[in-house]
């Protein structure tokens, strides 16, 4: 089911001004690459670019054009390792959130 506007603005704004919230996110997008679940990481990290740096401020940062970051994280988008790790140290950055992967044994 496509999510609607409303919800997407509610996320959004939430992300804006919750820390919280935008750690969760970020974490949620990770937890989910990780997983294999590469459709809702990349939607994950699309919302999360939109509701703290936005595409254009993305773009320039990594010197890209923005299309091609929407096309990335878009659902059938494939970013390169380098572009995935630019995206989310950019993120990282603007989020003031630190990632850190750790392993449990199973």
């Amino acid at each position: 089911m496509a999510l609607t506007r409303d919800f997407k603005e509610t996320v959004a704004a939430r992300a804006r001004r919750d820390p919280r919230f935008r750690e969760a996110l970020f974490t949620e997008a990770i937890n989910a690459y990780l997983g294999g679940d590469l459709t809702t990481g990349k939607a994950i990290l699309r919302d999360l670019v939109n509701a703290t740096v936005g595409f254009e401020e993305l773009a320039a940062e990594l010197d890209k054009p923005s299309k091609s970051l929407h096309r990335m994280l878009a659902p059938h988008g494939n970013p390169s390792t380098e572009n995935f790790f630019g995206i989310v140290n950019a993120l990282q950055k603007k989020t003031h959130v630190k990632l850190r992967v750790t392993a449990k044994a199973g």
